[in-house]
């Protein structure tokens, strides 16, 4: 980006996080979701469940960030919907403005939200007894591959902004996202699915991210899970921005 381009965005983000900052349960609802998930895991599930001598909310908690960051991203879909439908978008591009700047507004208005949504998460995780020896640059490791993963998702989020007929569209978009952690081994072990499922949940990409993310947590070697794992987060990103790129500039014609 240029310079002219970092400020035009810089102008715009600050307009998408004062939206937020007028409705912080914006932020607070996108959390509900997850901490709830997690005290029904762990109260009800956790005790079922062998995690190897692993306290069950240490195991758990990857899996539910991954899960907040698909939630979350339904927001920007949300709100980029709103203003293609509402013609600010339009008056956006008449003015002597960088068009990208109009989708990474949204997009770092996203990166914001949903790290203080995890941040939320993580804190009510360390009131359930989630504990971790993990040094600086672990948890530095862990807070990147969560950006990463939710730059990613957010320009997938984008396209659903851009494409969707209907507001109920733009969001809906989430659902199978939010359910891809439960095919994987966030929840439980993987060893303990039938061939095929076991065999999806092994190969997907929640699976490589949440394995990487509890190692780093766990003091333990991350091996090559971590390489899988952000190939697959560039992945996404590479395919989804293309898309979404393509279809603003469709957009304009």
């Amino acid at each position: 980006m240029t310079t002219h381009a970092l400020a035009d965005t810089a102008v715009l983000t600050g307009r998408s996080l004062r939206h937020i900052l007028r409705s912080p349960d914006t932020i607070v609802t996108t959390a509900v979701m997850p901490i709830a998930m997690m005290l029904l895991f762990v109260f009800v599930f956790g005790g079922a469940i062998d995690t190897g001598g692993t306290a069950y909310v240490d195991y758990l908690l990857p899996g539910i960030l991954l899960v907040t960051v698909a939630s979350g991203i339904a927001y920007t879909a949300y709100r980029l919907f709103l203003d293609m439908k509402g013609g600010i978008v339009d008056r956006f591009r008449s003015l002597p403005i960088a068009a990208s700047s109009v989708l990474w507004g949204h997009v770092l208005t996203s990166l914001i939200a949903n790290a203080a949504s995890l941040a939320l998460v993580v804190g009510v995780a360390l009131l359930l007894g989630f504990r971790s020896g993990a040094s600086v640059t672990a948890w530095l490791g862990v807070a990147g591959i969560l950006m990463l993963f939710t730059l990613a998702l957010t320009w997938i989020a984008v396209i659903a902004g851009l494409a969707a007929k209907t507001i109920d569209g733009a969001s809906a978009f989430s659902y199978p996202l939010i359910f891809l952690p439960f095919v994987s081994s966030a929840f439980v072990p993987t060893d303990t699915m039938p061939g095929p499922v076991r065999w999806f949940a092994e190969n997907q990409p929640v699976t490589s991210i949440v394995d990487t993310i509890r190692a780093l947590l766990a003091q333990q070697p991350v091996g090559g899970r971590i390489w899988i794992a952000l190939a697959w987060c560039l992945a996404i990103l590479v395919v989804a921005l293309t898309i979404a790129v393509t279809l603003f500039r469709r957009t304009a014609r």
